[in-house]
C-alpha cells in the first residue's frame, strides 16, 4: 500500500493523464510508469490501469451527455463493431516489444500533427450524415485488438480514424470516442481480473483521478470547441511520438 504521498501522486497523474486522454490521447504513457515506479510489474500495472480507464471514460461520457453531446445508437454501433478484435486482443494481453513497430507509430504520430495543422475545408456532418463503410469496420476491429492489447495511444488512432475517414468534427469525435474505449475494455479489464493482474487499492486511487479527470476534459472540450482539443492533442502527440522514436 503506498503512503499518502504515493495516494496523491496517483491522483493527479491519473486525473492529468485522462484529461490529456479525453480530449486526445497517450495519457496512459503517464499513468504505467508511476505504477511501475510505485512498485508494480508491467502486466499488473497494465491491467491496474484499465481499471482507471474505465472509470475516465464512464464519467466523461456522463459529462459529454450532460453537455447535450450524445448519440448513443451510433456510439453503440461504432463500439460493437472494435468487440471482436478487442476480444482478440484481451486474451493475447501481453506487451508489445517490436522497435520497428513503435518507430512506424511515432512516424504516424508526426503525420497526424501536420494533418490537423494544415488547412483544411470544414467537413463536419450532421447526425443523419453518420455512415459506416468497410474502412470504418476494418479500422475498428484493429483498433480493438489494439486498445484491449495494450491501450498506450489508442485515443490517437481513434480520432484519425472518426475524423479522418467519418468526418466528424473534434468534439463529436471525443464524444464517440469515450463511449467506444469504455465499452472495449470491459473485455480487457475482465481478462486482467481472471488472470489476476490488477492491484485493487491502486486502481481504486488511480480511478479516482481518472474519473475527476475524465469529467473535468469532457466540460473543456464542449466549452472550448477545438481550438483547446488541438492544441492538447498536437502536444500530447508529439511527446508520445517522440518518446516512441526514443528521442528522450
Amino acid at each position: 500500500m503506498p503512503d499518502l504521498q504515493g495516494i496523491l501522486i496517483l491522483f493527479f497523474v491519473g486525473a492529468i493523464a485522462a484529461f490529456i486522454n479525453v480530449n486526445a490521447g497517450g495519457g496512459s504513457s503517464l499513468t504505467l510508469p508511476v505504477l511501475i515506479f510505485l512498485g508494480l510489474d508491467p502486466s499488473v500495472a497494465n491491467g491496474t490501469n484499465r481499471v482507471a480507464i474505465l472509470f475516465q471514460n464512464a464519467s466523461a461520457v456522463y459529462a459529454f451527455k450532460k453537455e447535450k453531446f450524445y448519440e448513443l445508437k451510433n456510439s453503440l454501433i461504432l463500439s460493437a463493431l472494435t468487440l471482436p478484435g478487442a476480444i482478440i486482443g484481451a486474451v493475447t494481453a501481453v506487451s508489445i516489444s517490436d522497435e520497428l513497430f513503435e518507430k512506424i507509430l511515432g512516424v504516424i504520430m508526426i503525420f497526424i500533427i501536420i494533418t490537423m495543422i494544415l488547412p483544411k475545408k470544414k467537413t463536419e456532418k450532421t447526425k443523419s450524415d453518420f455512415t459506416i463503410d468497410w474502412k470504418i469496420v476494418a479500422a475498428m476491429i484493429v483498433i480493438g485488438f489494439y486498445g484491449a492489447f495494450l491501450q498506450v495511444g489508442v485515443g490517437f488512432l481513434l480520432m484519425a480514424s472518426f475524423q479522418y475517414l467519418m468526418k466528424l468534427d473534434l468534439i463529436r469525435v471525443n464524444m464517440h470516442k469515450v463511449f467506444v474505449v469504455f465499452v472495449f475494455t470491459l473485455p480487457a479489464l475482465l481478462v486482467f481480473i481472471l488472470t489476476d493482474n490488477i492491484n485493487w487499492f491502486y486502481g481504486v486511487t488511480l480511478s479516482a483521478g481518472n474519473a475527476f479527470g475524465g469529467w473535468w476534459g469532457a466540460k473543456l472540450s464542449v466549452k472550448k470547441g477545438e481550438k483547446l482539443i488541438k492544441f492538447v492533442l498536437i502536444i500530447a502527440i508529439l511527446i508520445m511520438a517522440l518518446k516512441l522514436l526514443n528521442v528522450y
